[in-house]
């Protein structure tokens, strides 16, 4: 039985993510649609871990916005792209009761968002040859924004065991940590090497956060 009442609350947080201007309309609209769709196909709990990566991310965006403003990587306000790239593959895992490859998803996306916020505070390497490269350089990565990434991935995974997305606390830390450091590495390693040439940032996103599922799948076979 559906509790209509979250749904009226999803719309609210909607109108708020852009009244706030954290989404653009066509954003929040789509996250309305996708939040829906999860609350009638898997149930309030795992949307709520959906929205914890949300306000990670729109938390950690704020982390030394000046200084990003500064050097031009300053993400404010994020459009129906960003939402599509980071959460159509948690979507989909939820729609059919995929546990490990929602989980593995969401810790990629939350791992990235983390690592690329707090990581730009330090002077980072390319995953490719480790030269020093500018703060926001495509597939650039620091020791800080990766432990920050891992934190991230243990965040979604400690929240996926209390909201009992999965019950197993020691099953579903492992797949939201492993999945998601190693998705985040896939998607610092497509952006060293094909983003700008081949790719753009919101395909890489996709690409990480489908090999984020993947290996929380290859996890629980």
């Amino acid at each position: 039985m559906i509790s209509w009442e979250y749904v009226v609350l999803l719309v609210i947080i909607g109108l708020i993510t852009y009244v706030r201007k954290a989404l653009d309309l066509l954003g929040s609209i789509f996250m309305i649609i996708m939040g829906v769709i999860i609350i009638f196909a898997a149930g309030v709990n795992w949307l709520l871990l959906i929205f914890l990566f949300l306000i990670l991310g729109v938390a950690f965006t704020r982390y030394k916005h000046h200084y990003k403003k500064e050097i031009g990587i300053y993400e404010g306000t994020r459009t129906i792209k960003n939402v599509v790239s980071n959460g159509i593959v948690a979507f989909v895992m939820a729609a059919f009761g995929n546990y490990a490859g929602f989980i593995g998803s969401i810790a990629t996306a939350t791992a990235d968002t983390m690592a690329s916020e707090i990581g730009v505070a330090t002077t980072p390497r390319l995953i490719t040859n480790l030269k020093k490269v500018p703060p926001g350089t495509d597939g650039g990565i620091s020791v800080l924004g990766t432990f920050a990434g891992i934190m991230g991935a243990g965040l979604i995974g400690l929240a996926a065991y209390i909201l009992g997305v999965y019950p197993d606390l020691v099953k579903t830390m492992e797949i939201a940590i492993i999945a998601g450091t190693v998705g985040c590495f896939v998607d610092s390693i497509l952006g060293a090497v094909l983003e700008s040439k081949y790719l753009t940032n919101e395909h890489v996103n996709l690409l990480a956060t489908m090999a984020g599922a993947l290996i929380g799948n290859i996890m629980v076979w």
